[in-house]
Order: structure tokens, then C-alpha cells, then sequence
């Protein structure tokens, strides 16, 4: 009976896994709760075992779904398009200043948003802002591929933008300010690292001149402030916005260090921004219940189950035999090891397991403070960063990948891959010392 309910919940995970690989225009939510099932009947998750993950996930969950709803209210006021607008004006017309704009606005994005959320509002405007310019195929890819990168990897930053960020911080626990503190240096490096290889990876590809938009071809009410306000009228409308969005994210911050709760710290940001919108544009915050994605509380739970499952049939005992040697060593070893192995679990699995059965493990190997710091942030990196080198590592490039081919830009695994693997690597080797060194001087 024993080695049967072992059989079932790794085969749950498997399939879970894999289906998810082969079918990623699929909710993912779908397989994620199938598995789960499957995990609950086999008896290797209680039902005791449902409180503990609810209790582990719940904040984390909240916190997102909050940030999300902000970026659909965003979205009703033509911000993303008034973007699109604003980066083509800025570019002047040069493709280089075009890609160096367009990274730095996937960065914002993930910063006030998360990474999900950021690949789904950035790649439309993308495709949306390169069609209009008339550039073909081998034009669009340096400025699609380097944004999803950037996007994805932005996460690793500060912790609120990654829902699995934000799980595993709970259970290591460790406060969103402290993973700032720790993390927000090291990880930028690493960011702007991985702009300056992305650039000279597609530097041959990049358009030197860009064709003239003469006009922005728009769905009716996509820009609703457009039929309401003067442009000058707009820009400040929209500069108001989103310096309320920056204050709500600084606030998350300074509520984790007076130990506020970080999720109803986003909820009570994300209710006013709904409020200004009902007053702004006479829009109920009732369309909110269609409109958030409520699935991915779904894919936590669900994911969580499965892993959680993993755990009780001894999973992270034969994690602990395995990483126990290597984060016993000096701080350097111990990030290194672990952010090339979490990369690498993360493309053979994908991040969000990998990084909550790595967590899962640190927590139990009786590691000193410092030490566990250091692994987990290790592991944020393998799993955010290191995840990239394969389009299946994370959720978010699958997503992107289907969005693209949608909007008729082809990008093969081939063009993927040579790419990533000449920018990856050295980026996730280079952040890793980093932290280490950096995490060694703050304490």
C-alpha cells in the first residue's frame, strides 16, 4: 500500500509536469488540480495536511491576485497603450534606443506588477507597437525575446513580484524586507549583466532606423482617456498613476518591516486604485470577478499539494543526503551550488516546483541562519533566472511563447536557445558571487 501511494504521487507529478510541457495553451490550473486529486486519494497529503498549505500559500496568493487586479485597472485606463505610445516617441526612431527602452519598460513592469503579469501585458503591446512599425520577423525577435527575458528575470529583484518567491519566503521565514536587502543589489547587477549580453547577442539583428508610425491602429475604447482629455491632460493623468502604483509597492516593503500584513497592505492599494477608477471613469469594481485571473489561486494550492505530497514520501530526505555537502561550505560554495542546481531542476521541472522542493529541503538540513539565507536566495536566483535556459523552465516564457506565435511571430527553440545559453549562464554564475560577497559584507 505504501509503495503504491509513492507510485501515484510521483506519477501525479510527472503527468502534472508534463502536461503542462506539452500543452501550454491550456490553463494550467486544469492539470495542476487533477494532480492534486490524485495526490489527496493516494493518502501521501491529508487532510490535516490542507491546513497547513493553506495557512503556507494564503498570503502569498492574496498578494498577487492584489497586484494583478492593479494592472487590470491600469490596463482600463489605456496605460499599457499610452506606454506603447510614449516608448515609441522616446525612441526617436533608433532601433538600439528602441530595445534599451523596451527593457527597461519590461522591468518596470514585473517591478509594479509581477512576472506573469508582465509577460501578458508587455508582450501584446510589443507585438502590437513592432507591427505598426512594419518590421519583419528577424526584427521583432531582439526586442520580443530580450523583454520576456528581462520580464521573467525581474522577479528576482524583490520578492512580491513572483507568487513562488513569495511561498517559499514564507516558508524559510524571511520578511519581504530582509529579502530585499539581501537580494536587490546582487540580482540588478545581474539584470543589467543580462541587458548587455542580450544587446550583443542581437546587436547584428537590431534595426539601426525605424519606420515612421504615422498612426496607432486601436481597438475602440482601448484608450479611454484618448475621447476625454488633452494629451497634456493624459500624460499627467497617467504620471499620477503611477506614482500611486510605485507608492503601493514601496508600502508593501514598509509594512513587512513593521510587520504589517503585506497581503492586506496590497489589497487596501489595490481597493483605492479600483475607487479611483469608479470615480474616474464611473467603471464598478464589479467587472473584477470576470476579470482576475482567480485560476492561478487554484495553481498554487494545487501545485503545493503535489509537492507538499513529494515531501511526505521522503523527496526532500534524498534533497538533504545530496545538498547537505554542498551548503555546508563557505557562503560562495553554498550559493553557486545550489543556484546551478535549482537552474537546473528548474528546466528539467520547471521553476515552481523545483524552487518549492528546494525550500522545502533547506528547511530541514539544520542549516545555520546566514547559510539558509544565503541557499534560499541562491535557489530565487536558479529558479527566476537560471529557469530561462529552456522555454519550458518557467510558466511565464511558456506563456510568452504562445502569445507570440499567436500574434504571427515565429521563434523556434533553436533561436531560443542559442541565445540563452550564450547569456544565461554567465549571468546566474556572476549573481551567485555576487550575492555571496555581498550577503558576507552586510553581515
Amino acid at each position: 500500500m505504501h509503495d503504491l501511494m509513492i507510485i501515484i504521487t510521483i506519477c501525479s507529478f510527472l503527468m502534472t509536469i508534463g502536461f503542462i510541457f506539452w500543452r501550454p495553451q491550456i490553463n494550467e490550473a486544469i492539470p495542476a488540480t487533477i494532480g492534486a486529486v490524485l495526490v489527496l486519494l493516494s493518502g501521501s497529503v491529508t487532510l490535516a495536511d490542507l491546513g497547513d498549505i493553506t495557512q503556507t500559500i494564503s498570503g502569498a496568493a492574496v498578494t498577487i491576485i492584489a497586484t494583478i487586479v492593479m494592472a487590470i485597472v491600469l490596463e482600463s485606463f489605456g496605460f499599457f497603450i499610452w506606454s506603447a505610445e510614449l516608448l515609441t516617441r522616446k525612441a526617436r526612431g533608433s532601433g538600439i534606443r528602441l530595445f534599451w527602452l523596451t527593457n527597461l519598460f519590461c522591468f518596470l513592469m514585473t517591478l509594479f506588477v509581477n512576472n506573469d503579469g508582465s509577460i501578458l501585458i508587455t508582450t501584446p503591446i510589443l507585438l502590437l507597437l513592432l507591427k505598426n512599425m512594419g518590421l519583419k520577423n528577424h526584427q521583432k525577435i531582439p526586442y520580443l525575446m530580450s523583454g520576456a527575458l528581462i520580464a521573467t528575470a525581474s522577479s528576482a529583484p524583490i520578492g512580491v513580484s513572483n507568487i513562488v518567491n513569495l511561498i517559499a519566503l514564507k516558508i524559510v521565514h524571511m520578511d519581504l524586507y530582509m529579502h530585499s536587502a539581501m537580494m536587490f543589489v546582487p540580482a540588478s547587477l545581474g539584470l543589467i549583466l543580462l541587458a548587455f549580453l542580450l544587446f550583443l547577442a542581437f546587436y547584428r539583428q537590431i534595426p539601426r532606423k525605424l519606420p515612421e508610425v504615422k498612426q496607432w491602429s486601436l481597438k475602440p475604447g482601448s484608450h479611454p482617456l484618448r475621447e476625454i482629455a488633452t494629451e497634456e491632460h493624459r500624460h499627467t493623468f497617467m504620471r499620477n498613476i503611477l506614482i500611486f502604483v510605485f507608492a503601493v509597492r514601496i508600502s508593501l516593503f514598509v509594512a513587512s518591516y513593521i510587520h504589517f500584513p503585506v497581503s492586506l497592505t496590497a489589497v487596501i492599494g489595490s481597493a483605492l486604485l479600483l475607487g479611483w477608477r469608479w470615480y474616474y471613469l464611473r467603471i464598478s469594481p464589479a467587472d473584477m470577478l470576470k476579470k482576475t485571473p482567480w485560476y492561478i489561486l487554484i495553481f498554487a494550492f494545487s501545485m503545493y499539494v503535489i509537492i507538499y505530497g513529494l515531501n511526505n514520501i521522503g523527496l526532500t530526505e534524498w534533497l538533504i543526503q545530496l545538498l547537505q555537502p554542498i551548503v555546508s561550505g563557505s557562503l560562495l560554495s553554498a550559493s553557486v551550488m545550489m543556484g546551478v542546481l535549482l537552474s537546473v531542476l528548474s528546466n528539467l521541472f520547471n521553476n515552481h516546483p523545483a524552487l518549492m522542493v528546494g525550500t522545502l529541503a533547506l528547511m530541514n538540513m539544520g542549516l545555520d541562519p546566514l547559510t539558509l539565507k544565503i541557499s534560499y536566495l541562491a535557489s530565487v536566483i536558479g529558479s527566476d533566472i537560471g529557469s530561462l535556459l529552456l522555454p519550458i523552465g518557467t510558466l511565464a516564457t511558456l506563456m510568452w511563447i504562445h502569445i507570440v506565435r499567436k500574434g504571427g511571430v515565429k521563434i523556434t527553440l533553436g533561436q531560443y536557445v542559442r541565445v540563452t545559453f550564450f547569456v544565461i549562464p554567465v549571468t546566474v554564475i556572476f549573481t551567485l558571487v555576487v550575492l555571496s560577497y555581498w550577503v558576507a559584507w552586510l553581515f
